[in-house]
């Protein structure tokens, strides 16, 4: 029996997100009951095992999972220290002959900017350099040598926004039993990108840069290629790694795959301005829509608590209060101190609270009058993958045409799952607040009149030029321009 050890540790920060994240911010399992929670979820590990599960000649052993309840701030030292050190530790008791590794590639701590790659270095520090390892990475994850130094083969997703984690998953898991069976020899080609990018034209089914990851994909299909994608990076991270990057995996001859990905390069690079994404002022978009006769979508990404914001903006409330606007709209938001008046209220009792900025400074608190309509524990089941939420104590309040759930803690808002699990159908409502740059097209932005992008302040603002970046390696576009490139394809191979 072959025996593969998976291991997992996925989370996503914004170093410009001002609360620290904890080790209480994750969910952690070890052993079997990794394997049990994977088996139902469309998740990489869910995909990994249902490859694994087809060999008989397979022996599974759980390891260490820690999974980011969403996305945060900065990592503390002390968390890091100690995920690392569990993360570690069934290297050092279980033997096994191949690993995978579920990551994401835009974690951070306070004393390690690539958490990642130091997670890999320290394995191979164990078990190596002859045990095959697989990952699995987010696009957008920030790839560094260190990542591809070593590991033996990585796989990354190719849909934005995200739909194919459990093939990501199965994808990494083929080419691990290829590996095991000796049956390829990788070539992991990195062409870095200085260049940060949100938007629109990044969506995979539409944008301008399907285009890319397509021709990717194409190469991953082809005779001589085993992986490839197109990482766009987290913007938000920032550390001195921080680029796009085109990634390509060769079988044994790696000249046509340094070929197409310096082609890429170049190309993207001379398009890198049509993927930036256009903004509207709160004040003109609120005018919109208020004006608007049908269903409207506030994209407030500058709050992305699934790119490491707070969540706790009410920078649009604020401005909908401001302009006094009577149509109904739906607002997500956390304020741990507001769910708890709201909860020792009672339902259906009127009462006065402050909601907005209980975790980042930048924003200021507005002051609402109404009655609290639901009360949940705020345990989810996310509607796009089947993954388990954790969003605290948690209140429907409805002031007047708002209706707010308010959360203990942040979750991943790039779906319905919040509003669907407390009675809130957005359909339902003249207007949206969707705090995630991109979401799949059915859950909100079909049907409605306009989706309005909006300059909103935040921890995770598409306005990347307003957030302060000042340890990412300059020149970077668009923080700074007129600046030329030339690619410099990477090479590794073990």
């Amino acid at each position: 029996m072959l025996r593969i050890l998976i291991n997992e540790c996925k989370q996503e920060i914004s170093s410009f997100n001002p609360v620290i994240a904890n080790y209480g911010d994750f969910l952690t399992d070890r052993g079997d009951d990794i394997l049990t929670y994977h088996r139902p979820v469309r998740s990489e590990i869910g995909g990994a095992l249902n490859v694994f599960d087809a060999s008989p000649n397979l022996s599974l052993i759980g390891g260490y999972s820690a999974r980011g309840i969403t996305s945060t701030g900065t990592l503390s030292a002390k968390a890091f220290a100690r995920i690392a050190e569990e993360f570690l530790a069934p290297l050092h008791t279980n033997s096994f002959d191949a690993i995978y590794y579920s990551l994401h590639g835009a974690l951070a701590a306070e004393d390690v900017d690539d958490c990642e790659g130091y997670l890999l270095e320290q394995t191979r520090s164990i078990v190596g350099e002859e045990i095959p390892i697989a990952v699995s990475l987010d696009l957008h994850g920030i790839l560094t040598d260190r990542i591809l130094q070593h590991s033996s083969i990585v796989t990354v997703f190719h849909t934005n926004p995200h739909t194919d984690f459990f093939e990501t998953g199965q994808r990494a898991a083929r080419l691990l039993l290829r590996l095991l069976n000796k049956e390829i020899n990788p070539i992991q080609i990195r062409v870095p990108i200085p260049a940060l990018v949100r938007g629109q034209e990044l969506i995979t089914e539409s944008g301008l840069w399907r285009q890319w990851v397509q021709q990717t994909i194409a190469f991953e299909q082809s005779a001589g290629g085993l992986s490839g994608g197109f990482f766009i990076g987290n913007p938000f991270t920032d550390i001195p790694d921080l680029a796009s990057n085109v990634f390509l995996v060769a079988d044994n001859d790696a000249t046509a795959a340094i070929q197409l990905a310096t082609r890429i390069a170049n190309e993207f690079w001379a398009d890198r301005a049509l993927m930036q994404q256009p903004l509207l002022s709160l004040e003109e978009s609120i005018q919109l829509a208020a004006s608007a006769t049908g269903r409207v979508v506030l994209v407030d990404a500058a709050d992305a608590t699934s790119s490491g914001a707070s969540g706790d903006s009410n920078a649009i409330l604020a401005e909908l209060l401001r302009q006094r606007c009577t149509r109904t709209a739906l607002i997500p938001i956390v304020d741990q101190p507001a769910v708890q008046a709201c909860i020792a209220a009672g339902l259906n009792t009127q009462l006065t609270i402050n909601v907005g900025g209980s975790l980042d400074p930048r924003f200021t608190s507005s002051t609402l009058t109404g009655r609290v309509t639901h009360i949940t524990d705020g345990c989810l089941r996310s509607e796009s993958h089947g993954e388990a939420w954790h969003a605290g104590p948690t209140v429907v309040f409805v002031s007047g045409p708002y209706t707010l759930v308010i959360t203990s803690r942040p979750v991943s808002l790039y779906d319905r799952t919040l509003f669907l699990a407390n009675h809130q159908h957005p359909a339902t409502f003249d207007m949206t607040v969707v705090k995630s740059p991109l979401c799949q097209p059915q859950f909100f932005n079909d049907g409605a009149q306009h989706v309005l992008n909006i300059d909103a302040p935040g921890a995770t603002s598409a306005n990347v030029k307003s957030l302060g970046h000042t340890r990412a390696r300059r020149p970077l576009y668009p923080l700074d321009d007129n600046f030329s490139y030339i690619p410099q394809p990477r090479v590794f191979q073990r």
